[in-house]
């Protein structure tokens, strides 16, 4: 599977994200075609090799005279829906476009049909919104990753005056990524930028197991003391390594029902837990007690954290960040001659380590053939090692 990484340490706009992809190898002459097919008449679009402290990168412009003093969402969708590009780039352009009419709307509080793209600035989002999309396309890169976002500091002003950066669109959008400000003065995540990496980012955070194979520096039009560029990663998915990081929570209860545990262990699986698990400890006055440990993704952590504080007479947790690595899995349908059964393979290197019968078939089997659950699960697997391709 191919990938995408952007590393924003230096905030992200949508001319950014264009510049990088042309630098990782998508084809300017490519990409100008896809963009007349939005018939915007003499818009032109320019891409230039520039320096930014000391780093090559690839500027991406806009060149127009716009006559039109605004343009409506409904006129953007309208445009991109009579052009002959591709139907996932129109319909993904229109979810961007949403995005943003969504989050003008809600704070200048206005009906959604009454939000409108001023001038120069709409013909500029139509192009950064549909070259961006077009260049995933065009590079074959499926699915999309990318760091916390760095908005920058100090003040932006725009068509309604002056406001703490990030811009309130920006600051709309980016509801529930990770970000954060640096001393650089001036605005790094523009709304468009925000509205496209939104829309196609998996996840925010460090950057995946990948095997890189081209790298892409997008300029941005401001000089800061550091470069202002945002680098681009492509390459294949590390499969054969899986790694992530996980959080251990634990603590030590000795004055809880233990009836209890069934339901918080319930509760826990709900909210994103991996791992759940309780270990007879002594306690204070040589008072039994239970441990109550919990494996859970860093994005859960929160809600976890919530159900022991609210479910068990926990006063305090202990939490460490921990790696995990884990084997390449994938399951499969057999067919034997008791019935069919759901296996699971796993892979360490591109070696078949093990292969294992899910326990709710061979129950399901038992029943159905009137045989013990030890004999079943014991033919089974002697057809399996016998007929492995299944």
């Amino acid at each position: 599977m191919k990938i995408a990484y952007f590393d924003c340490f230096s905030g992200i706009s949508g001319d950014m994200i264009v510049g990088s992809l042309l630098d990782a190898g998508l084809g300017f002459a490519e990409l100008e075609n896809e963009i007349k097919k939005l018939g915007l008449g003499n818009v032109k679009i320019k891409a230039s090799k520039i320096v930014k402290q000391n780093i090559a990168s690839t500027k991406f412009d806009v060149i127009c005279e716009e006559q039109r003093h605004h343009r409506h969402l409904e006129d953007l969708n309208a445009m991109v829906e009579k052009s002959s590009l591709e139907k996932e780039v129109i319909e993904t352009a229109k979810e961007v476009f949403m995005k943003i009419a969504v989050a003008e709307a809600k704070i200048h509080d206005m009906p959604l049909e009454k939000v409108h793209f001023h001038e120069v600035g709409a013909v500029d989002t139509i192009i950064d919104v549909v070259a961006a999309l077009t260049g995933f396309k065009k590079l074959g890169i499926e699915k999309v990753f990318c760091s916390r976002l760095n908005v920058g500091s100090g003040f932006v002003t725009f068509s309604h005056g002056k406001f703490p950066v990030p811009a309130p669109a920006t600051a709309e959008i980016l509801k529930g990524v990770p970000s954060y400000s640096t001393d650089s003065k001036g605005e790094l995540v523009t709304p468009t930028g925000a509205a496209i990496i939104t829309a196609l980012a998996d996840t925010f955070g460090d950057m995946p197991s990948m095997i890189t194979t081209a790298i892409g520096y997008g300029a941005g039009s401001k000089d800061f003391e550091h470069p202002n560029v945002l680098r681009l990663f492509i390459g294949d998915a590390d499969n054969q390594k899986p790694a992530d990081d996980v959080y251990v929570i634990e603590t030590n209860i000795d004055d809880m029902n233990p009836q209890w545990y069934d339901h918080i262990i319930d509760r826990l699986y709900m909210e994103g837990a991996l791992e759940v698990f309780l270990t007879n400890i002594q306690m204070k006055k040589n008072r039994p007690g239970t441990r109550l440990t919990i494996l859970g993704k860093p994005i859960d952590k929160e809600k976890l954290l919530h159900v022991i504080f609210s479910e068990t007479t926990s006063i305090g947790v202990r939490i460490r960040k921990e790696a995990r690595e884990i084997l390449k899995r994938e399951t499969s349908n057999i067919t034997t001659p008791h019935g069919k059964v759901k296996v699971k393979i796993t892979w360490y290197k591109g070696e078949k380590v093990n292969l294992k019968v899910e326990y709710d078939d061979l129950k399901r089997l038992a029943r159905e053939n009137g045989m013990p659950l030890k004999q079943i699960s014991e033919e089974i697997d002697k057809y399996i090692s016998r007929n492995p391709a299944g």
